[in-house]
């Protein structure tokens, strides 16, 4: 079965951040855009059990690397957005500028459009709050972080962030579809694509594969959005070998130490924190629900401390790593954590214990190393030029793939402005 090219001016691939934000501008321009999403549509109700599916499945949305980190992402309308705390840290501005892509103007257009500051007093919660006063008191520039959080939704003591807001508070990827299928663009759930159709050194459509079924697709644009790992996988498999290479992925470990005066843990994590540049590593709060809280404790034996979410204080740490290792040709994750960015994750651990003491906290433990936002393994300047185009014709990408070096922030923020950007040259 053939969806042919008189019906689309363009074909997306993926809908996260930078892919939804494509096929919004695009249709916003009078431009009929198919979107191809691997995951399903499900109504987001913000559960263990829809998690779970859409984040949850080994091999699939739940990779684990050769140095055991385990690495999540969302396979659902609006990816991993769905699941991320809405932290809307600057993109890296002179950094992509020293490549050639140039975001000022689309930074702005987005703070005009979407929500973007630090949520009220009475939507954090205790435990950010006593862990913020206790770094302060420390002397650590400590603040409160900028957010995509329409906050008049936002509901204080919810613990829901994490597993996707079903009150439409936290702005996603998914938001910018439905604008998108508004504008009359076609979203096709469970659309794995395997490869792009090429003829003659330029693009033409893609191949993909749904119920078992292969079909095709055709338009005179196509744009990868598949992530980190999904895009550069469908790049090999359409002849560009060099991509899946040499990537970040943003390693973390969460810090817990419990204290006997406060009952919580239902509460917006990552509100609060600081951005330690120099030693190129992230600290925030980091309350997260009760079953994530026990498979933290569980995985590094600490059984005893199953049942202390409500007391437990949480300080996660994230490194910018180094970039090295590879992706497989089936979506495998082969990296190993190199002894730099494990005394990196160190430091912070240190100076989490420190301000955990100085809240009361005891019992402090770490959790094992968790891999964040893949990326750089579509890189602009090695495989995508400044207008994020492949050697092929009419092929691009946008997705965390095409960062070119680790800044070991939340990559969000910059993804949207990368689609905003993309969109105005696809209009032309």
């Amino acid at each position: 079965m053939n969806i042919q090219n008189n019906k689309f001016d363009a074909i997306v691939v993926g809908s996260g951040p930078g892919g939804a934000t494509v096929a919004k501008e695009l249709s916003e321009k009078n431009k009929k855009v198919l979107i191809l999403e691997w995951g399903d549509n499900w109504r987001v109700r913000g559960t263990n059990w829809q998690t779970a599916i859409a984040a949850g499945i080994p091999g699939r949305s739940l990779l684990v690397t050769n140095g055991m980190l385990s690495m999540v992402r969302g396979i659902l309308t609006g990816g991993s957005s769905i699941f991320y705390y809405a932290t809307a840290f600057d993109p890296p501005v002179e950094m992509l500028k020293s490549y050639g892509l140039d975001i000022t103007k689309e930074v702005e257009e987005i703070k005009a459009e979407l929500p973007v500051e630090p949520l009220r007093d009475d939507l954090i919660g205790p435990m950010a709050k006593r862990i913020m006063q206790s770094a302060r008191d420390l002397g650590y520039d400590w603040n409160k972080l900028p957010k995509f959080v329409y906050q008049d939704k936002c509901k204080a003591g919810c613990w829901r962030c994490d597993y996707g807001c079903p009150y439409g508070a936290k702005w996603n990827a998914r938001m910018y579809v439905e604008k998108a299928v508004e504008n009359g663009s076609k979203l096709i759930n469970r659309a794995k694509v395997n490869k792009v159709i090429v003829e003659n050194k330029k693009a033409v459509g893609v191949e993909y594969k749904k119920w078992g079924s292969t079909y095709q697709a055709f338009a005179p644009k196509v744009i990868l959005s598949a992530g980190g790992i999904g895009s550069p996988v469908i790049l090999r498999k359409s002849g560009i070998y060099g991509a899946g290479y040499d990537y970040f992925y943003d390693p973390l470990i969460s810090v817990m130490g419990t204290v006997n005066d406060i009952k919580g843990g239902k509460e917006f994590p990552m509100a609060t924190g600081m951005h330690m540049e120099e030693e190129g590593y992230l600290m925030t709060d980091m309350t997260v629900p009760r079953s994530l809280y026990m498979l933290f404790a569980a995985e590094v034996f600490r059984f005893h401390k199953l049942f202390s979410h409500g007391r437990t204080l949480q300080i996660m740490i994230k490194a910018k790593d180094s970039l090295g290792g590879r992706v497989t040709y089936k979506e495998g994750v082969r990296k190993s954590l190199a002894e730099n960015d494990r005394k990196k994750l160190m430091k912070g651990y240190e100076r989490a214990k420190q301000i955990l003491k100085n809240a009361g906290a005891k019992d402090i433990f770490k959790s094992w190393y968790v891999a964040a936002h893949p990326g750089g393994t579509v890189k602009v300047g090695d495989i995508l030029d400044s207008d994020l185009k492949t050697e092929y014709e009419n092929l691009y990408v946008c997705d965390c793939s095409v960062i070119p070096e680790a800044w070991g922030l939340p990559p969000s923020f910059t993804l949207v402005a990368l689609g905003k950007r993309l969109a105005k040259h696809l209009a032309g």
